[in-house]
């Protein structure tokens, strides 16, 4: 069976599907300083499979067109501090006050 005759989006499946594993190219994509470097790897990918898959249909196919978009616009960077959060990071609780007890008052210097 010819592959390059199945629809483009059963094609981007193949090729995701073969990626799923592939030590030295996911390092390669992971390693990609942008999106169009990204491309020229799964468009070697492609043609090693024989998906025929053009340049366009990766940038218009879901999931690689979000992978592309992803690389290009650097999003697991927190804004700030440019450290990558995996983890949410939530504040410890204040203890509450008890009802019966009587509210301290501050006198400040005003």
């Amino acid at each position: 069976m010819d592959l390059r005759s199945l629809p483009v989006s059963r094609r981007i499946e193949l090729l995701v599907q073969a990626l799923d594993g592939a030590e030295k190219t996911n390092r390669a994509l992971a390693t990609c300083a942008d999106g169009d470097a990204m491309v020229d790897i799964l468009l070697g990918a492609s043609a090693k499979l024989g998906l025929g898959l053009t340049r366009r249909d990766l940038n218009e196919t879901p999931p690689i067109r979000d992978w592309i978009w992803f690389k290009n616009n650097d999003p697991l960077v927190t804004v700030g501090d440019s450290k990558p959060r995996y983890r949410r990071e939530t504040p410890k609780p204040k203890p509450a006050v008890q009802a019966d007890e009587p509210r301290r008052k501050f006198l400040g210097l005003f």
